[in-house]
């Protein structure tokens, strides 16, 4: 064998290595949670919140759990890159480099593809409660009507300089942000109780197209409240960054996510992680086709937690 092309082992040592280097994006863990699966699907049971304490009279009122669930099915994912051993013999530019290390992080970013997908068909899409994920009518329990779809209305910002709804102006970006987090924080469990009282920290994500104008609401984010004559505890102490996904197709849109819960809105299911197999040296497939193949699998799904952890805003 020629000595001068690149191992397969040595490949395969790129391949870790960069997944070493980039182990995906931080905004993944932010606003969902990993679970492990052992089986084909797995479902999820959410009961509802224990009572809160009221004055006793009249002896004991004992409250039952609601009961709602829903399934995530595991799916089978792939990816392969081939490699010509032509390639290999003649590369002096480190493409093959560059190649793997392109794949290694099409395996770390897998995750954000599919929760992006989820956010993008959260207005078609159910969740636990029978309702489509972002929804203007949730209700459980003693909640009431809920909405975590809502509407900023960027004419009726007191701005002193006015945008479009597509390019909107520094005001008109933190108006909407603090109406989003304002909106989670008033969210109410099915006794009535507030959610999302103690939250401390928000992901804005975005668009390309809203990411400077959001990155500039944020920096000034607690002056336009006291601007806007909103109560000073709504911002005070928060934690609110900006993540730009370009995955995200939306023009008018962004989305606001509590990350400090334990409970995300968003669900990671994962029953195998990315196993990476190889046909290499000495494989039929190098003597029938003169190449390697470097082939990726797993098993995994996302699906939708709590939707009072997240809300989209739409300008209008």
């Amino acid at each position: 064998m020629d000595q001068s092309i690149l191992s397969s082992r040595a490949i395969m040592g790129m391949y870790f290595a960069r997944l070493e280097q980039n182990p995906g994006l931080a905004w993944i863990n932010d606003v969902s949670n990993l679970f492990g699966s052992d089986q084909n699907s797995e479902t999820y049971a959410f009961l509802g919140q224990s009572p809160g304490f009221r004055e006793w009279i009249g002896g004991r009122q004992a409250n039952g759990l609601q009961s709602n669930s829903f399934m995530i099915l595991n799916k089978h994912y792939e990816a392969t890159l081939e490699v010509r051993k032509t390639d290999l013999r003649r590369d002096k530019t480190g493409q093959i480099l560059a190649r793997v290390q392109e794949f290694a992080d099409k395996s770390a970013t897998h995750w954000a593809s599919m929760l992006s997908t989820l956010l993008l068909n959260g207005e078609t899409t159910v969740c636990y409660d029978g309702q489509y994920f972002f929804d203007d009518d949730h209700s459980e329990g003693k909640s009431g009507s809920q909405s975590n779809d809502i509407t900023c209305d960027i004419s009726e910002v007191p701005a002193t300089v006015h945008g479009t709804t597509t390019a909107p102006s520094t005001q008109e970006m933190q108006a909407a942000i603090l109406k989003g987090i304002a909106q989670i924080l008033g969210f109410k469990d099915d006794q009535g109780e507030p959610m999302n009282e103690n939250a401390q920290s928000f992901t804005v994500k975005v668009p390309i197209s809203l990411y400077l104008q959001a990155v500039a609401a944020v920096s000034t984010l607690a002056a336009a409240a006291y601007a806007q004559n909103l109560n000073p505890n709504l911002i005070a102490g928060l934690n609110v960054k900006v993540v730009m996904n370009p995955r995200l197709t939306w023009t008018t849109k962004f989305s606001v996510h509590r990350t400090d819960s334990p409970i995300k809105g968003l669900i990671r299911q994962s029953e195998q992680e990315v196993e990476l197999k190889v046909k290499a040296e000495g494989s039929e497939y190098e003597f029938d086709h003169d190449a390697w193949q470097f082939g990726l699998d797993t098993w995994r799904n996302v699906g939708y937690g709590y939707w009072q952890r997240a809300c989209l805003v739409t300008l209008t």
